[in-house]
């Protein structure tokens, strides 16, 4: 039986409705030209990727015949217009030995219809049965694809997630919940609120005794917030990188010095959901750029 082989589909240029982008299309196939021998000194037999074609919402865009001077790993560039409702490029090939082959991206076309998309984060998850953030959301889509990702603070899931928040900037939060899990939402904001007030860790101290009782004064040579999450992802000087909301919860966890919960728990959800339904009919500002 044939190993899989692993291939990447990938785009250069800001994804968006009427650009022209180069699609590139990489696949780990052996090629074998049919000329080699093998340790024991047999001839390996011909197989090399002889048709690739690629399609855009199912009309051929691209078709290449390829030949033994294609060596491994397989590499072909073509153009592709974006379409203003988005859509699908999908590349299929097929060898010598009859394996075929199939890698398929999403174009997202005009980022604009998802506008509103990261004004309603968290928010409960009937499917999932839990509360969710934006980046949850992003990790969840990404298993419909060939590439799923992995890790809330991978960097795709930060940049996804940079993208919608910078396209929802000026807009308001609107954490609103459904009326079927109203009930749910509310015990889950309730919780946020009772860990927002409760002192943790070793300095026995609450995200309140700073971010209400102390907002304006200075905690090593930073002015303390209110803590509205408005900026978020935030790009953070002393991590030398993206973060979430999330990695900033923990990071106020080991801060006081108390266990900190794992990334994705219930808890800093909860933190999170509390944190911006009280910065409700806030703008959203990020992402942004912290010391």
């Amino acid at each position: 039986m044939s190993s899989p082989i692993l291939t990447r589909l990938a785009w250069t240029g800001p994804v968006k409705a009427g650009a022209n982008l180069e699609a590139r299309w990489s696949a780990a196939h052996p090629m074998d030209s049919g000329f080699r021998v093998d340790d024991s000194g047999r001839q390996i037999p011909k197989n090399i990727i002889h048709t690739v074609r690629a399609y855009l919402n199912d009309r051929l865009i691209m078709e290449a015949d390829l030949g033994t001077a294609m060596t491994s790993p397989v590499y072909l560039a073509f153009p592709v217009l974006v379409p203003p409702e988005g859509g699908i490029v999908k590349v299929i090939w097929k060898d010598d030995l009859g394996q075929m082959g199939e890698t398929q991206q999403r174009l997202v076309g005009n980022i604009e219809k998802m506008r509103q998309a990261a004004t309603h984060f968290p928010k409960w998850s009937v499917k999932q049965q839990k509360l969710i953030n934006l980046e949850d959301q992003i990790l969840t889509c990404s298993e419909r694809t060939q590439r799923p990702l992995k890790g809330l603070e991978n960097t795709d899931v930060l940049s996804l997630s940079a993208l919608l928040h910078q396209t929802s900037a000026g807009l308001n939060f609107q954490i609103v919940p459904k009326d079927e899990t109203l009930q749910r939402w509310q015990l889950e904001l309730n919780e946020g609120a009772k860990l927002f007030t409760t002192r943790i860790g070793r300095m026995n101290l609450a995200c309140t005794h700073c971010h209400d009782l102390n907002i304006g004064k200075t905690m090593r040579a930073d002015v303390i917030s209110p803590g509205h999450p408005t900026g978020f992802p935030i790009f953070k000087l002393s991590w030398q990188s993206m973060g979430s909301v999330d990695r900033r919860l923990r990071a106020c966890y080991s801060g006081v010095q108390a266990e900190v919960p794992a990334p994705g728990s219930p808890e800093l959800r909860q933190l999170e959901l509390f944190l911006k339904s009280r910065a409700q009919g806030m703008p959203i500002e990020g992402p942004s750029l912290r010391r």
